[in-house]
Formats: C-alpha cells, structure tokens, sequence
C-alpha cells in the first residue's frame, strides 16, 4: 500500500468526489486531533480529583476507553486515506513487474472488503446493543458507535483508493476476487468432506495478504474474517467484537499520549537541543557521533514509547549531522535501527505496556525489569560503536550554533521530563497511562513557555498527527485480537503449549526460553511487533510460569526478541521504516548493520540465560 499517493495529493483536486473526500478527511483528521485532546483532559481532570482533592470520578475511565475507541478508529480511517499503514513490500517486488499493479489494487479491495464487513458487522452489534448501560450506566452505544464511524470511512476512503487506478485493472481485480471468492465457497459447498477449514482459510489468507502487500492490520482482519465467514457457528457481530475488545482497555490509553508526548517534546525544540547538546560535549571522541545515537535513542525511548517515533525523532537530527560531519550514512542508519532494538525495554515502551496487558504481567515491573537489560545491550553498542567509528569535528555538525547556556538550559527541560516519566512508572504512585496524560501537559505548558516554538496551528498538526500514528498502532492490536480469538477457538493455545511444554521437560527452563526467543524473533520480523505479542504472549508465558522462569524474565527477553525481529533485515518492518526516515536503501544498510546485529544477538542470548539482568533491579524495586 506504501507504493500509492497519499489520499491527501488526490483528494484536494478542486472537483467531483475528489474535493469532498478531500474535506471530509480533513474534518476526520481534526475531529480525531480534539478527541485525543479531550481524552488527555479527562485523565487528567480524574488524576487531580483523586491525588489532590481525594474525590474519584466513577465515569472518568469509561469516558476515557470510549474516547480512545472513537480516535482509534478515526486514526486508522485516517491513516488508511494517507496510504501510512505499515506493511512488506518486498514479497510483492519478487514478482514481475507487470504483476505488481494488480497485486497492489487486489489489496485495495480486500481493504474495501475488511472495511464493509467490519462495517455491517458493528452495525449488527449496535443493533443488538440497544437498551444496555455500562456498569455505571451509560448506554453501551458509546464503544460501538465509534466502530461504526470509523468502519465506514474506512469503507469510503478505500473504495476512493480502489477506483483510482486504471480502468481495467481495477475492474478485472475485482472480477478475479469475485470469482476467487465465488470458486472456494462452491468448492466447500460440492465437496464438504474436503472443504477449506477455517483455520486453513485463515492461514492461507494471512500468508498471501501479507505477500501481496497488504498492511500488517488489514491483513490480520482480512484473515480472521475469512475464519468467521467460513465457521457458521460465529455469529458475524462477534467479528467487531472481537475486534473492539482488542483495543478496549484503560491501560492502552498510554500509548497515544507516549508518542503525543514525544511528538511535542521534538516540535518544541526539546529533542533538538539535547542532542546539539551531546554533540557538542562528546562529539570529538572516537565514535562519538555513534555514541551520541545510541544515548538519543535511550533517552527519547524514555518519552514517546514508540520506536518509530524515536528514529524519526533521533533520525530527523541526526542525519543532517551526519551528512554534514562526512560520515557513513548507512552506517548511522544501521546503529539507529540497533539502537531501536536495545531501547525497546526502556520505560515507557508501548510493547512493554502490551506484553504486560496480554500476559497478565505487572507493566511497573516491567519497566523497571528492562533497564539493565537496555544499559547492557547499550553498552555493547557502544563498544563496537567506539571500535569502528572515528572522530569528527563538531562546529561542522550544525548549520547554525546555539549559545551554550540557553542550549544547557533547553535541555535540562527535556531531562526533567524524561526523569520524570521514569520517576512516575518505576515509582507505582501513578499508572503508565495517568504518567503519560503528565506528559503531555508537561511537554505542552513547560517546553511551550520555555522555548515558544509552538503555536497553535502547530500544536493542532501535532494532535493531528499523533491521532493517526495511534489510531494505526492500536488498529493493529484490534485486528490482532480477532485473529488471536480464532486461534483459540481452534484450540491452537493449547497444541502449542503441549509442545512448548514438552520442550520445556526436555531442554529445561532455559531450552524453552531460548525456543520462545527464536520464535519471537521469526514473528517479530514477519508481524508488526504488537500482534506478535499479542498472539504469543499469552501463550508462552503460562508456560514458563510452570516452568519455574520469572514473568518479569520472560517478558522482557520476549520484547527484546521481537524488536530483534522487527529490525533485521530481509523483511523487519522497522528496518523498512529506519531507511525510509534516513534517506537510506536497504540493500545499503545490511552490511554496516551486521556488526551491531551480531552483538545484540550475543547480548540477547546472555539475557536468556542470566535472568538476574532483568530481576536484580525489580528485586529491589519490590517485585517479585
């Protein structure tokens, strides 16, 4: 989907439909932009009552899930009409060229197709919602009804993008989907005693979405739709069910306001001003441009919780400098997306906040379980970073010069956010999501007053922005949700962990951990990193539980495998996504990259069999 325009390019044509979806996106884009606004106030509203004036408010939670549902589906809608849904084009580019126009259109209309049935679906449920409250009285409609609005401009801005390419492409696709379509269920119909399976549909439809290069999302709703169209038992109402439960939860609301928080800590000038900072102290060292990536990557980590955000924000930086200084590119390019790995355990990591969601493990405990393990794998980084790099000479580095003490000062603002952020999750006085709503207004009011490079044309993009790049997140671990409800249905938890479990006995505790690590990494590299956790997570670690391994052990080596995954070449999504914001070609990076690789590799596996990296400092945190 990545190879198309964005929606905004084609919809600003001053005519026909082009002109109204133009407007209609744009309304969408602010609508979603003031509901994440209004949902920051809400918690925050709720934590002052109850920290300051000792009054809960009973509706502020239920307000607050609601909400996030509303900009998680406008988000997605939204993300989907900028062509932004993260997926792998690579598969797609091994077929011919002439094959590769109809491959993108045939995932315009599976997106129509997922769009019209999660539409009908929530329809449904709606439907058969009427009369419900919530348990403190509110009408159940408020968590549906975003689902139905955002569904069905899901549906418009994809059937938008699926006629917008050549006549007869866009028809014969849709002929051959039909008649695709049309084939399996009169193949099921005439010879039931070999029909299809669900689970094999299922199957079959994830691995060729995935490379046809269907987004990640799309193609996780797509195939578990083709498990409840073809399981007549499943009413199609608990497809959006499924769906909206994935993404409903107090707790996930942490993960918009993290890269809100990020995104503003960058546009005010915050992000700049460290990292000018760090060059100008440490830049003459060996290696220093190198070590000044990786200490960038650790300290932003501790404030979006995206990775994503994290190299674009680091990268945006850094790159210039780097160009400008006459150094490797593609070298920088590699350790950023390294870095990216050794950060994914540092607080407030979104995986982190899912991997404890799904597992049924203490998020707390979690973060402050991932920062040895993160100052390891930062450490051997920056051994090879020092070993391989040279000196540059930091006057080069900028095109214009801060005076030091205003720089000093700037920055000392981000470290006061950031050391707050770490005080709040590692302390239990707040929850990651109450934490990061603290964030925000931090980041807004502080950084706002003290560097006055915000305005509000600019804060409202950032809103805007920070809405889509949630909505598109948390829409993963939506769809992922269905499909993990599939799973279970077909008892595949249980098969798993009967073989997970047998090798447990045979190989021990560490055999089964080191499993669990390959399989990660694999998945990782193949998923976006949410669905892998949220379909393996919950699997895996009951089991190491029976096996006697810590879940603060196991969790943390499980995220950090699947950031492994998700940035090693061919196919790691976040490697895509690191060349994309550094200018840089894949084929180019893969050899610089492998040093680094080979490092977090090793460093992995001593975390695999040396839990006390990731339970000596919960240990005396109080976590068991």
């Amino acid at each position: 989907m990545k190879d198309n325009a964005s929606y905004v390019s084609r919809f600003s044509r001053p005519r026909s439909a082009h002109h109204a979806l133009g407007g209609l996106l744009a309304a969408t884009e602010i609508f979603a932009a003031v509901v994440l606004a209004a949902d920051v106030l809400v918690v925050l509203c709720s934590v002052v009552w109850r920290y300051f004036l000792h009054d809960p408010v009973d509706w502020a939670e239920e307000i607050a899930r609601a909400l996030m549902g509303m900009q998680v589906f406008l988000g997605a809608a939204t993300t989907l009409a900028h062509a932004q849904h993260v997926g792998i084009d690579s598969f797609r580019n091994l077929f011919p060229p002439a094959w590769r126009p109809v491959l993108i259109q045939l995932c315009h209309w599976i997106v129509v197709v997922v769009a019209l049935a999660l539409l009908l679906s929530s329809c449904a449920l709606f439907a058969d919602s009427r009369g419900q409250t919530t348990p403190i009285g509110l009408p159940q409609w408020i968590y549906i009804g975003p689902v139905v609005i955002g569904s069905a401009l899901m549906l418009l801005f994809g059937i938008a993008s699926a006629l917008e390419g050549p006549g007869g492409t866009v028809w014969g696709t849709l002929a051959l989907a039909v008649v695709m379509a049309a084939a399996v269920w009169s193949w099921n119909a005439a010879m039931p005693a070999q029909a299809a399976t669900p689970m094999m549909l299922l199957a079959t439809g994830f691995v060729l979405s995935i490379v046809a290069g269907l987004p990640i999302a799309f193609a996780l709703a797509f195939s578990a739709l083709l498990y409840f169209l073809a399981d007549p038992s499943l009413p199609m109402l608990v497809y959006s069910q499924q769906v909206l439960s994935g993404m409903d939860h107090f707790v996930l609301l942490a993960i918009p306001f993290f890269v809100l928080a990020g995104l503003l800590m960058e546009a005010n000038g915050m992000s700049s001003r460290l990292i000018e900072l760090l060059l100008r102290m440490f830049g003459r060292v060996r290696g220093g441009l190198n070590l000044i990536i990786i200490t960038a990557t650790a300290f932003f980590s501790g404030v979006s919780g995206s990775k994503l955000a994290d190299i674009a924000a680091v990268g945006g930086i850094i790159m210039p400098a780097v160009r400008r200084t006459r150094q490797d590119p593609n070298d920088a390019a590699g350790l950023l997306a390294a870095s990216a790995v050794m950060a994914e355990t540092i607080p407030p990591c979104i995986n982190m906040i899912i991997m404890g969601f799904v597992a049924n493990i203490s998020i707390g405990g979690l973060f402050i379980a991932g920062l040895v393990p993160a100052a390891f794998m930062a450490l051997s980084l920056a051994l090879v970073a020092y070993a391989f790099g040279s000196r540059i000479d930091p006057d080069s580095a900028f095109e214009k010069r801060r005076a030091m003490v205003p720089l000093i000062g700037g920055a000392l603002v981000g470290l006061v956010m950031i050391a707050m952020i770490g005080k709040g999750v590692t302390s239990g006085i707040a929850t990651s999501t109450e934490v990061s709503a603290f964030a925000v207004a931090y980041a807004l009011v502080v950084g706002g007053l003290a560097f006055r490079e915000l305005n509000a044309h600019s804060v409202l993009r950032l809103f805007v922005r920070s809405a889509s790049m949630a909505g598109s997140i948390l829409f993963i671990v939506a769809a992922a949700s269905s499909v993990s409800f599939a799973l279970t249905i077909q008892q595949i938890p249980q098969q798993l962990s009967g073989f997970m479990m047998d090798l447990g006995h045979r190989f021990g505790a560490d055999g089964f951990v080191l499993a669990s690590t390959l399989l990660m990494i694999a998945f990782g590299a193949i998923l976006e990193g949410a669905p892998a956790l949220i379909i393996f997570g919950p699997l895996l670690t009951p089991i190491a539980l029976q096996l006697g391994v810590s879940p603060l052990h196991f969790g943390t080596v499980m995220v950090v495998a699947m950031g492994f995954g998700l940035f090693s070449p061919p196919v790691g999504l976040g490697l895509f996504a690191t060349c994309s914001i550094t200018s840089t070609e894949l084929k180019d990076v893969i050899g610089p990259m492998a040093k680094y690789l080979a490092v977090l590799f090793v460093a992995l596996l001593v975390l695999v069999f040396v839990p006390a990296f990731s339970l000596w400092l919960p240990a005396r945190f109080g976590f068991g």
